[in-house]
């Protein structure tokens, strides 16, 4: 007889699942109007609702579930620290809406394919944990923090170049916002890969 499933680590691969598509949708998004802008944050809102959804789902199973395979509150933080990235990105979509910022330029661009390779990363890591694979969630954890290193260093750059690039001060403020707000996101990546890594020396 087969083991039944275990439903909170079944919505936890299902909100890692949710945050992958989301950094998918994200990157790869071809914005060229303000008609796409709005497509594109109606799309984002889509993923940070579904998130939502299944983060709620999980505090029910928490308040019903006696023993679990990880601790209670590893399991809510880690779900909520999921959900957070899927957050984070909506924010940026957002300011993109308000800003009506229709190009990406080659820093941003950079940042897109740092979140995608991040949220991919991160839900290997997750399929890894929920299968007891505890000593290959670090494969992947690993290289989340590789790449917000990178980040943090293209934010610099970034941000040094907006200076030299405009004089006018309202489009400095619009790119610097977009550029601290996109690092941010790599940032919330890196809070899951280190819940990951403390549930797992908990757990080995």
């Amino acid at each position: 007889m087969k083991n039944k499933p275990d439903k909170l680590l079944t919505l936890l691969l299902e909100i890692a699942q949710n945050m992958k598509e989301c950094g998918e949708a994200f990157s790869k998004a071809e914005v060229k109007s303000t008609s796409d802008l709005k497509t594109f944050a109606e799309k984002i809102k889509e993923y940070e609702s579904k998130g939502d959804s299944i983060v709620h789902q999980v505090i029910i199973e928490l308040n019903q579930a006696f023993i679990t395979q990880i601790e209670h509150e590893d399991i809510l933080l880690l779900a909520e620290k999921m959900d957070d990235v899927v957050d984070e990105l909506e924010e940026v979509v957002i300011y993109f809406y308000m800003y009506g910022l229709t190009e990406a330029d080659d820093y941003m661009e950079e940042f897109k394919k740092y979140i995608v390779l991040c949220t991919e990363e991160l839900l290997k890591a997750i399929e890894m944990l929920v299968t007891k694979q505890y000593k290959k969630v670090k494969e992947f954890t690993v290289n989340v923090k590789s790449y917000e290193e990178i980040c943090d260093t293209t934010e610099r750059k970034a941000i040094r170049k907006l200076f030299k690039k405009y004089t006018d001060p309202i489009k400095i403020i619009q790119y610097k916002d977009i550029y601290e707000m996109m690092e941010s996101s790599v940032d919330a990546c890196q809070a899951v890969a280190k819940s990951l890594d403390i549930i797992v020396m908990k757990n080995m």
